[in-house]
Order: C-alpha cells, then sequence, then structure tokens
C-alpha cells in the first residue's frame, strides 16, 4: 500500500502525473494497491489462527504495520532522496517494534 499511497506522489513531482485528473491518481493507485492485496489477503488467511496459521486478529494486524513502516522507510529512502530518517523517527520505530514485542507476550 506504500506505493500506493505514496508512489504517485513522485510521479507528481517528476512531472508524469502533475496534469492527471483525482480520479486517474485514485484510479492509478488502485491499480497498484491490487497487486499488494493479492498478496496481503491470502497471508492473513493463512496466518489467522482460526484458519490454523499461528497469529490471532491483534497480532497479524501489529506485524503489518510494523512490515509497513519498513517499507515506508525503505520507499521513501529510495523515490524522495531528500526524505532522511532522524532521531525521533527511529526511535518511534524502535517502540513500534517494542509494541510487537509485547502483542506476543504471554
Amino acid at each position: 500500500m506504500t506505493l500506493a499511497w505514496y508512489g504517485h506522489l513522485k510521479l507528481q513531482e517528476s512531472g508524469t502525473s502533475s496534469n492527471w485528473p483525482l480520479l486517474g491518481v485514485i484510479v492509478f493507485s488502485w491499480g497498484i494497491a491490487f497487486f499488494e492485496y493479492c498478496c496481503q489477503v491470502p497471508a492473513n488467511r493463512l496466518g489467522f489462527i482460526e484458519n490454523g496459521g499461528p497469529f490471532n486478529l491483534i497480532q497479524l494486524k501489529v506485524i503489518q504495520e510494523c512490515i509497513s513502516l519498513a517499507v515506508f522507510c525503505v520507499i521513501a529512502n529510495i523515490m524522495f532522496q531528500g526524505t532522511h530518517l532522524h532521531w525521533n523517527h527511529i526511535l518511534a520505530f524502535l517502540l513500534i517494534i517494542c509494541a510487537v514485542y509485547l502483542v506476543f507476550m504471554k
């Protein structure tokens, strides 16, 4: 979803989609998101405890948020060269990793 949500901003910055109507940007983003959903939905189904997987609903969501932030950091640094992580961003990410740990505690 990160690429779908923020990729169009890079296209706009480069001038590719500057003249696109909002509906065109939405359709473009949903086209990207479709492929991401094709991976995410089966992963959630397979990982869900009621379908034989090891994770409950809360654990799945916290894992997904942690992965999303990691992917966002990579994409932001690759696509938006001027975007840098500062100490507070890194600390926030470490706190999210702590949240993952807490969710998995018995």
